[in-house]
């Protein structure tokens, strides 16, 4: 079992900046790729950004030049500036990777709870 937590939300006013972070834990073998997504209300979920072991990138055009993701081996980072008001949501963390139960590797697809981000003056 996997365990993803989720810190670093809070109240922040437009223009401001936030870091988020998400840390994974249990009997993980490999991560394939650590994600944020967000869901604000009376809104679909939407993917912000996903880092990928090979360390590739990818960003909702969105926050394309605001947002930076980055990893330190089971911890990934949302690095959030220049904040705006529609950036209010809640934000879940997803990893997938595998578990480590001896000769076997069985997959895993872990969500966090969410932590909510406010924007407003």
């Amino acid at each position: 079992q996997v365990q993803v937590e989720e810190s670093g939300g809070g109240l922040v006013q437009p223009g401001g900046s936030l870091r988020l972070s998400c840390t994974a834990s249990g009997n993980i073998f490999s991560i394939n790729s650590m994600t944020w997504d967000r869901q604000a209300p009376g809104k679909q979920r939407e993917m912000v950004a996903v880092i990928r072991t090979v360390g590739t990138t990818n960003y909702a055009d969105s926050v394309k030049g605001r947002f930076t993701i980055s990893r330190d081996q089971n911890t990934v980072y949302l690095q959030m500036n220049n904040l705006k008001p529609e950036d209010t949501a809640v934000y879940y963390c997803n990893v997938a990777g595998a578990v480590d139960r001896g000769v076997l590797r069985p997959p895993f697809d872990s969500w966090g709870r969410g932590t909510q981000v406010t924007v407003s003056s």
